[in-house]
């Protein structure tokens, strides 16, 4: 027996059956009953904005899959690469797939020395990170205007590798510009991720020595934020590509949605929040501000995941390796004692509130030496491939163009004072 819903217009008494087709009911077949009635749902709560193939997030379960993969399964297995293709192609790359799928990645890593003098130099010094990417993701359409060929999968296809490998460049590049350091491009016989990290952090003289425990913590942070289904900036990535937009805008629009402190500044509000604790000893007061409504604990809970957030333990133990490696984050302890409190608590248990991935994140970028306005440009990175592979299925899937309605509210038809019909 199939299943469906009965919708009834008590002014008519009209009634329509809705079929549930994969937990969702057609929003057309309400409109058929109700013609200009609107749901009104501000942040799309609970509105589908999409059919997708790629991540499966169960909130209340705590699951979240990458083409059918577990999170929990994926973080300790694939490189970050290896879920870039995994990604876009539906499959994980066999050893000769993936060793072309890197090859193509580092052909297209390098960036122009004209768009380090012309654009990289426009910004003042004092530039933030993630405002000179977002803006550096936009500029390359002027440079790869091919890309606005849309209707083509392979162009398609080599935009979207194009974006992959430039954005670790781009980050770099961004980071250097900021404390006056002279720009590095790739090096072709390193992987992906110890070529950002020599980017970033290489002296003068070219030399770094990249440390295995960093490479893979920085891999698997990638990984974690490969793709979170239809978030703030996947949707920004979707409603802009909706239009027909090229791949570059896409992806700058989405970064510009990251960019706001609800969504990619999480990290960032942590490591502020346990500054501001100061120490071990007032984690207690805190928490008792927090209970009485004069504070708020970051990196605790989560819009979707509703009993825990399963990257979190993968980001705790990876924590740990690289405490190891680079001494203990003097932060930690108040994050340890933080957690131990408020899981033992009926107050934020009752609530759902949980360490997610944020909580821990933060502490492993600054241990391992990138600046807090870093934090969310390491994010657009390993989100980029989510964005890009949403992109490309909506444009497969021939979706119309975003547009959502609104309920109007201001006032009615009035005349302007004065006005004389002519």
């Amino acid at each position: 027996m199939s299943e469906s819903i009965s919708i009834t217009d008590n002014r008519t008494g009209q009634t329509v059956e809705i079929p549930i087709d994969n937990g969702g009911i057609d929003a057309k077949a309400w409109g058929s009953l109700l013609p200009g009635i609107w749901f009104t749902d501000p942040s799309f709560g609970a509105t589908a904005g999409a059919v997708s193939s790629i991540t499966d997030l169960d909130g209340g379960a705590g699951i979240l899959r990458y083409r059918g993969y577990p999170i929990e399964q994926v973080a300790p297995s694939l490189s970050f690469l290896q879920v870039c293709y995994l990604l876009i192609s539906g499959e994980i790359p066999t050893d000769q797939e993936l060793a072309a799928f890197k090859a193509e990645i580092s052909a297209e890593a390098p960036i122009h020395e004209n768009f380090h003098k012309r654009i990289l130099e426009g910004f003042r010094d004092d530039a933030h990170a993630m405002g000179v990417l977002i803006s550096a993701i936009a500029a390359l359409s002027t440079f790869f205007p091919e890309g606005k060929n849309i209707d083509d999968p392979e162009v398609r296809r080599t935009q979207m590798l194009r974006l992959i490998a430039k954005m670790p460049t781009l980050a770099a590049s961004a980071y250097r510009k900021s404390i006056g350091a002279p720009y590095v491009q790739p090096d072709p016989e390193l992987d992906y991720t110890s070529n950002f990290l020599t980017m970033m952090f290489c002296n003068p003289d070219g030399s770094y020595d990249v440390d295995p425990v960093l490479r893979d913590a920085m891999d698997l942070l990638f990984v974690l934020h490969a793709d979170h289904e239809q978030n703030c900036s996947t949707t920004a990535a979707r409603v802009v590509g909706s239009s027909h937009a090229d791949p570059y805008v896409t992806v700058a629009s989405a970064a510009s949605a990251l960019y706001g402190p609800r969504h990619g500044g999480a990290n960032e509000a942590v490591l502020r929040m346990l500054e501001d604790i100061g120490s071990f000893d007032q984690v207690d007061d805190f928490i008792k501000s927090v209970k009485a409504g004069e504070g708020r604990l970051m990196g605790f809970g989560h819009r979707v995941y509703k009993n825990f957030d399963p990257r979190a333990v993968i980001v705790k133990e990876t924590a740990h390796q690289v405490f190891e490696v680079t001494g203990k984050n003097p932060l930690l302890d108040i994050a340890l004692k933080l957690e131990e409190v408020a899981l033992a608590d009926d107050y934020f248990v009752s609530r759902s509130l949980y360490p997610n991935v944020d909580f821990y994140s933060g502490l492993i970028y600054q241990s391992m030496g990138f600046p807090v306005e870093m934090f969310t440009v390491l994010f657009a990175i390993g989100r980029t491939p989510g964005w890009l592979t949403h992109w490309d299925e909506m444009l497969q899937q021939e979706s119309r163009i975003a547009r959502p309605r609104q309920i109007y509210t201001g006032p009615a038809a009035r005349d302007v004072p004065g006005f004389t019909a002519g």
